[in-house]
């Protein structure tokens, strides 16, 4: 399957912090689909009080966009979070995965 869809960004730095960051993250981009890592994402994201994560959800639906964010996620206690994340992967447009394997694979599919 091709991956030219798809961009990999490897960073040591919190890129995602709000939804417009992004759509910063989009602007200018070919690729409709972004690979991140998980310390790449604010932990305010994860504390799904803050809508953190629904203004990035909500930003990626608006503009067909799809992220995958790698990261060991098997060990979460919130409910509300391992709901949001099993959702997430439901619909497709956040998928929670363990390597970049599974995320190229995820953003590869229909």
């Amino acid at each position: 399957m091709p991956t030219d869809d798809i961009a990999e960004i490897d960073s040591d730095e919190v890129l995602i912090s709000n939804g417009a960051d992004v759509l910063g993250l989009m602007y200018g981009r070919e690729e409709n689909n972004i690979i991140l890592h998980k310390k790449n994402i604010t932990p305010q994201f994860f504390d799904l009080t803050t809508g953190v994560a629904g203004d990035v959800a909500q930003k990626l639906v608006n503009y067909r966009c799809r992220i995958a964010i790698v990261g060991d996620f098997s060990h979460i206690e919130s409910k509300s979070l391992r709901d949001f994340i099993y959702e997430s992967n439901r619909r497709g447009n956040i998928f929670f995965v363990a390597t970049v394997a599974e995320a190229r694979q995820k953003l590869s599919a229909a």
